[in-house]
């Protein structure tokens, strides 16, 4: 297949003798980062699993090499001219000149302030131009916009490279009188997106005879990023119980500042943990019971539903899906689904033995909780999905030696790995609580009301509730250790949190969380270091609980607005206190030797 040229308009940055910007601290930034090795026992695995492994991680190359372009540019133009070693190594680790857990200071020089909507859009461009009958296309999660090109530009062009003109865009007219163009994320990144296929479909090959099942989602997934159809790939997913995984594409939105919309492509490549996860299918079997007692009135817990209402299922294995109509999902703009016999929702222990892309760009995920789209949530629901390896490193480097440092002395005992996991964890289950449309607007999304925002509150949501439900949990006797071990260990967490900076999803919501609890003398802090009143913080992140499903349930933007500028910034003290964490030279996050090498699995790459 010819692949088709097209017009990457990147930013401006010189690549001829690049340089670290006057003054930047670029030795101390990147001591921040601990490297680690991304490992599993392949032992257990089969030669076909083995084989399997190796495709899949050639294809998350592929994925990290489209996220380049989505925020940046062409990974080998953005280090050409680069001869530190050091300067090419954080642009690595930051897909740009942009420092991700410094509030996305430039440290190159000449980079200037990071836009906003990145590669996705214009320069300038203004949403609110865009009308809202086209919104569907121009603000699609999978597709990249332009200034319309002229004719003269287009004649300049076919005069340039006859033989390999970029295809004509879908162009649509703005209230302003210009015009934009856009493109499918298949025909703007071709060339990655075929390879990424070619590779999935010998991951696909690889695996067939040991496990068809997931030789089925790979050449659908395949298809799926050539297509810009997600949505029945997501759903093949959800009900795959395989001992390999792969979950690849544009997933998050965290990239697009400017209007939340578009979705960056990543790569993670997974091997489950099967006993670790069987002690988790039990708890699941509580998400009804849960989702009742949330601390907030009924209108905002609607997929509850009541005894009399037939429309919602509440299984006993604690899925909760929609039954509304007939059995064939009927949502403008989808495929025709049909509903599943029984609710999909999981909870899953893997080891991640690649991370590419979006998730491996700053500050690393250690559970992803997806898909994120609210229609399949529903009515398929979610896998919430624990890093378990990526989880315990990042524990025992950086959570650990942080509460040396700050908690007082008589409370580092109840800093538990269980704990943490366990906190982490239900942060992933409290993503499907709660409400995913209005309680005024039903048609409309909370995603949709509250646009930029809505990542940072919806963090900070399965924050609150995650902990919320760790206690109703442990009140009924199912989880271990004492409940102070989670409480401490989920503020020994915020401080690690925090060192991602202020700028991400994930920063504002922890200082939300944290500038809540200080201020409700939850966490006090004196010259021992901060402690922990287990009994005031249970009853504030109730409270707080109930204000942000209430913002969220309203849709209200404004009220969003304010609780981001009063608590979602780190304030002076506190600052302080996270530098005595660099002077001690705590990582604040980690960094990956993976692949095919530092698995040992260079035998089964065929070339």
């Amino acid at each position: 297949m010819r692949i088709l040229a097209v017009i990457f308009l990147g930013f401006c940055t010189s690549l001829s003798a690049q340089t670290v910007a006057k003054d930047y601290p670029l030795k101390q930034r990147l001591s921040i980062y601990k490297e680690i090795k991304l490992e599993t026992d392949t032992n257990l695995l089969s030669d076909a699993e083995k084989k399997c492994l190796v495709h899949l991680m050639k294809a998350a190359q592929k994925a990290d090499e489209v996220f380049w372009k989505q925020s940046y540019m062409e990974k080998s133009k953005a280090l050409a001219g680069i001869k530190d070693p050091d300067l090419k190594k954080f642009m690595e680790i930051n897909y740009g000149p942009w420092d991700r857990l410094n509030d996305d200071a430039p440290f190159l020089k000449g980079a200037g302030v990071k836009p906003v909507g990145v590669n996705f859009y214009p320069e300038g461009f203004d949403v609110s131009q865009v009308d809202e009958g086209v919104k569907f296309r121009v603000l699609s999660p999978y597709t990249v916009v332009r200034n319309a090109r002229t004719m003269q530009e287009m004649q300049e062009l076919m005069k340039k490279d006859p033989q390999n003109m970029p295809p004509p865009m879908e162009k649509f007219p703005l209230k302003n009188g210009k015009e934009v163009e856009i493109a499918d994320f298949s025909i703007e990144y071709q060339k990655e997106c075929i390879s990424i296929m070619e590779e999935l479909e010998k991951a696909a090959a690889a695996i067939e005879k040991e496990d068809s099942a997931f030789a089925v989602y790979l050449k659908g997934r395949a298809q799926a990023v050539m297509t810009n159809d997600y949505i029945r790939s997501d759903a093949e997913w959800l009900a795959l119980k395989s001992h390999l995984d792969v979950v690849i594409g544009p997933i998050e939105n965290y990239e697009d500042k400017l209007a939340g919309a578009k979705t960056s492509f990543e790569a993670y490549v997974l091997v489950r943990d099967r006993e670790w996860g069987a002690k988790l299918d039990r708890l699941i079997g509580y998400l009804p019971e849960l989702q009742a007692g949330l601390p907030v009135d009924a209108p905002y817990k609607p997929l509850l539903g009541d005894e009399s209402d037939s429309s919602v299922i509440l299984l006993e294995n604690g899925d909760i899906i929609m039954n509304r109509g007939p059995k064939v999902i009927e949502v403008p703009g989808y495929p025709p689904l049909e509903k599943p016999s029984k609710p999909l929702s999981s909870l899953a222990v893997f080891d991640v033995v690649y991370y590419g892309g979006d998730c491996n760009a700053g500050s690393k995920t250690i559970a992803v909780n997806l898909p994120n789209d609210e229609v399949l949530q529903q009515y398929f629901g979610t896998r919430r999905s624990q890093l378990k390896n990526t989880m315990k490193a990042k524990f025992e480097e950086i959570v650990v030696p942080i509460s040396e440092k700050l908690i007082v002395a008589n409370q580092r005992k109840n800093i538990k790995f269980d704990a943490f996991f366990n906190n982490v964890m239900f942060h992933e289950v409290a993503h499907g609580l709660g409400v995913k449309n209005l309680v005024n607007q039903p048609d409309k999304t909370v995603r949709e009301a509250l646009g930029a925002t809505y990542s940072a509150i919806e963090e900070c949501k399965a924050d609150v509730l995650g902990l919320y439900m760790v206690t109703k949990l442990y009140e009924k006797g199912e989880l271990p250790g004492k409940l102070d071990d989670y409480y401490v260990t989920f503020v020994a967490s915020v401080f690690r949190s925090v060192r991602f900076g202020a700028s991400s999803a994930h920063g504002k919501a922890n200082m939300i969380t944290f500038n809540t609890l200080m201020k409700n003398g939850c966490v006090k802090k004196s010259n021992k270091g901060y402690e922990v009143d287990v009994n005031a913080m249970k009853l504030a992140i109730e409270k707080l609980a109930s204000e942000l499903l209430q913002l969220q349930g309203n849709g209200d933007l404004a009220g969003v607005q304010k609780m981001l500028a009063d608590r979602g910034t780190v304030p002076a003290d506190l600052k302080t206190d996270l530098q005595v964490l660099s002077t001690a030279n705590i990582p604040v996050d980690l960094i990956f030797d993976q692949g095919i090498n530092t698995l040992g699995l260079q035998r089964f790459d065929a070339k």
